[in-house]
């Protein structure tokens, strides 16, 4: 685990608070699982037959198709970690805000490894059948990684900014 890049937003400190049962099971798939690339962990925290549709874009079903999902990310992006920045619940249902970061080691969506610390947001929603999660959708921030992945001098600029 590598630390946020300097100046963004906070992770949650666990150390201070006490989680509901489905708050404690989304921390240990992002801090636990993610962040030591455990997929050991899967059948302890879904369902069998469990849909996800990732951050990066992929909708998986299963043990399995997860597994190998959480193997790419976690051997392209060096020392991959999950900044949860907040949780929310509501019936059998938890969503989040959070940042996934790491070291560009490997190709991805079509740049070659930079060597360079690289991050993007997502915001997950947890659905819960029982003690386990029976579903997960995560929107991401997949032009936020893009823009990090670009070389330093891409002249692609946003049409919107605050700058004048």
């Amino acid at each position: 685990m590598i630390s946020p890049p300097p100046g963004l937003e906070p992770a949650m400190d666990f150390a201070r608070i006490t989680l509901s049962p489905q708050k404690e099971v989304v921390r240990k798939f992002y801090k636990d699982m993610w962040d030591n690339a455990d997929v050991a962990l899967i059948p302890e925290i879904f369902q069998p037959g469990f849909t996800f549709r990732g951050s990066l874009g992929p909708v998986l079903v299963g043990f399995d198709q997860f597994a190998d999902y959480v193997r790419w990310v976690t051997d392209s992006l060096e020392n991959y970690t999950s900044d949860i920045l907040d949780l929310l619940e509501e019936g059998n249902a938890v969503s989040g805000k959070l940042r996934f970061h790491g070291i560009h080691r490997k190709p991805m969506f079509g740049h070659a490894p930079t060597g360079r610390h690289v991050w993007w947001y997502g915001a997950p929603i947890f659905t819960f059948r029982g003690d386990k999660v029976s579903d997960l959708w995560v929107l991401g921030d997949i032009h936020g990684l893009i823009g990090h992945l670009a070389p330093p001098d891409a002249t692609s600029k946003p049409e919107f900014t605050t700058d004048k």
